[in-house]
């Protein structure tokens, strides 16, 4: 499964976290951290000239792997613009960027300076709309709450049981 943090931080420890109970399950396992890719902004005047090393290298990440894992903040009530310009390349990128998408199993987590419900939401309704399988079940915390280690350990299971059903790692 590949484990996209989309920030430092927090969402970075997170991302840990979820990264060593994969590990400890014996699950195949392989983490990115999205702001360390470097993607310029996209827009529709500069996508001729591509975003680089760090799109293809989260592009042949998704490839490799069917379940997708994504520890993402809430920004101003949504999606952080990080995760929303990867999508954006990804979109741009290969001639059916939906077959990145298509049946793929992800799992949310959050942890937000606010509520961090409403990342999750917009997390869920855009990644539906691109062909994923989102899990019921997610991870909310925050300052006051901490993340709930069983909520860490039932969705790496789930997510390690919808990989290997939909076919596991690719390479």
């Amino acid at each position: 499964m590949l484990i996209l943090s989309v920030s430092s931080g927090k969402n970075l420890e997170l991302a840990h976290a979820f990264e060593a109970e994969a590990i400890a399950q014996g699950a195949s396992v392989e983490h990115m951290a999205l702001p360390e890719l470097h993607l310029p902004l996209y827009d529709s005047l500069n996508h001729e000239s591509g975003a680089g090393d760090g799109l293809l290298k989260l592009a042949q990440a998704l490839r490799r792997h069917k379940g997708l894992l994504i520890c993402a903040p809430e920004y101003n009530g949504s999606i952080p613009p990080v995760l929303s310009n990867a999508i954006a390349w990804l979109s741009v990128s290969t001639e059916d960027f939906r077959a990145l998408f298509n049946g793929r199993p992800v799992a949310l987590a959050t942890h937000s300076g606010g509520g961090g419900q409403k990342v999750l939401i917009a997390m869920r309704l855009q990644l539906s709309h691109l062909g994923c399988t989102v899990l019921g079940r997610e991870l909310l915390s925050t300052s006051q709450k901490a993340a709930n280690p069983e909520t860490i350990t039932t969705l790496i299971r789930q997510l390690a049981d919808l990989e290997l059903a939909y076919g596991g790692v690719t390479e």
